[in-house]
């Protein structure tokens, strides 16, 4: 619940953040001199890329929530088997056994989206991030084919007609 709250203020802070700066390049335009425009219309840009980032930021994690609650009713999210050190981070060998499970699941089922999104977990324990991130949006992807393919199969159609 913290993680959400603080998700949402720093989000309502950044959308501030971007009308503010986008109000400056406007007044920037709004002048009417060359140097003014080209300096507005590049300031205007600075939101435009903030907000495609925080949209896709968005969604990204709605998604894996997503799947993280329907993995949860399935009774298949992966259960904290990680040694702690007194600190209580994560043991690194730790880690890169659970790591090496979950990889062999993805090799043995490729398709699942369900190993996928374990595999994202064990890369996220690791410290890995960007693989993380790859492997859940492979995760995303997956379950999200499999799902129109099912609802195609149950409406009679293909995904190809239209």
């Amino acid at each position: 619940m913290r993680a959400k709250l603080a998700y949402f203020t720093l989000a309502a802070l950044l959308v501030f953040y971007f009308v503010l700066v986008g109000s400056r390049g406007v007044l920037l335009i709004e002048q009417g001199t060359p140097v003014t425009v080209v300096f507005g219309l590049a300031v205007l840009i600075l939101p435009l890329i903030g907000l495609w980032f925080l949209w896709h930021t968005t969604r990204f994690a709605r998604n894996a929530g997503r799947l993280a609650r329907e993995l949860e009713a399935e009774g298949g999210l992966p259960v904290d088997e990680l040694r702690r050190t007194p600190s209580g981070r994560i043991d690194r060998d730790s880690a890169d056994e659970v790591f090496a499970r979950r990889q062999t699941e993805v090799e043995q089922s490729p398709d699942d989206w369900r190993c996928w999104f374990r595999l994202a977990v064990a890369y996220r324990d690791a410290r890995d991030t960007p693989r993380a991130r790859r492997a859940m949006q492979r995760a995303i992807a997956l379950h999200d084919d499999s799902g129109e393919a099912s609802r195609g199969a149950h409406e009679g159609g293909s995904r190809e007609s239209g």
